[in-house]
């Protein structure tokens, strides 16, 4: 199986007055805190989330 393509996402903005919905997909993609920075598989799923809140996100592909 080849290695699955991730990619690495730090909230740069804060989750604080945003809509439920944007709060709801950085929740989903595991990210709680300002500065964290985590890993994430790259599906159309996780893609989705990281286009509706790529304001707020740092986006690096690994």
């Amino acid at each position: 199986m080849a290695a699955e393509k991730k990619l690495r996402l730090t909230l740069v903005r804060s989750l604080n007055g945003r809509l439920k919905s944007h709060k709801a997909c950085a929740a989903g993609l595991g990210i709680r805190k300002m500065h964290q920075t985590v890993e994430v598989i790259d599906t159309p799923e996780n893609r989705g989330m990281v286009n509706k809140i790529n304001y707020m996100l740092q986006v690096e592909e690994i």
